[in-house]
């Protein structure tokens, strides 16, 4: 537990300063600008049809809302770090994910967890969990979706596309979850126990920065 712990410290707790970013004021034109000098054509296209999704899809019911980027990033190729970065564990932001059109599971589920924030749904409702994945043999992650605060969660995932109640993903054991606003040290049964605040794990403001500098650049 304590490795876990010790490796969410390098890399993420999300933070109010991001979420807090108005996204209906980004400046399409420069996004696109910044994604063809930095990327090609084709992550432009995917930056456009990710945009579109934002703009468009606010008023779906939020398990529709689920379905559509559930689907959306599940489309993008799984990339070791090591492969795509050079680095064991890097945090990709999900404009650096969309421009390479791939990542590993953090990548997937970061990309999802910030989309679905901009598509209005609340903070309370969403957590990225690490598990151990059972068939894998290795550590994973997921987003979570709880309807209510006691309710069982609702899992996206890179591997299994179809979103299922957690009930039926034997194959995840839940580790620790995590949100912009509490770290969980999960339970096998309920919804597991509040361990610290965002605040004591600092480094996801390294990738926040990145990506309010990529969203907004001038």
């Amino acid at each position: 537990m304590t490795k876990i712990i010790g490796l969410l410290t390098t890399v993420i707790l999300l933070s109010y300063s991001l979420i807090g970013l108005s996204r209906e004021e980004l400046d399409l034109n420069k996004l696109i600008a910044f994604t063809r000098d930095k990327y090609d054509e084709d992550a432009v296209k995917r930056m456009v049809a990710w945009r579109k999704i934002i703009a468009e899809k606010k008023g779906l019911p939020e398990k529709e809302k689920l379905q559509v980027v559930n689907r959306f990033f599940n489309y993008f190729e799984f990339v070791d770090d090591i492969k795509l970065w050079g680095q064991e564990n890097y945090w990709a932001t999900p404009i650096e994910f969309i421009g390479l059109r791939g990542g590993d599971c953090e990548d997937f589920s970061v990309a999802k967890y910030f989309t679905l924030l901009e598509l209005g749904v609340p903070i309370d409702k969403l957590r990225l969990i690490y598990v151990k994945s059972i068939t894998l043999n290795q550590f994973h992650m997921v987003l979570a979706y709880y309807p209510t605060k006691t309710a069982v969660p609702l899992i996206l995932d890179n591997i299994d596309g179809e979103i299922k109640p957690a009930f039926k993903r034997k194959d995840l054991v839940p580790i620790i979850s995590f949100n912009g606003k509490q770290l969980w040290i999960n339970k096998q049964k309920g919804q597991g126990k509040t361990a610290t605040s965002g605040k004591s794990l600092k480094d996801w403001d390294n990738l926040s920065n990145r990506y309010s500098l990529e969203a907004f650049k001038s």
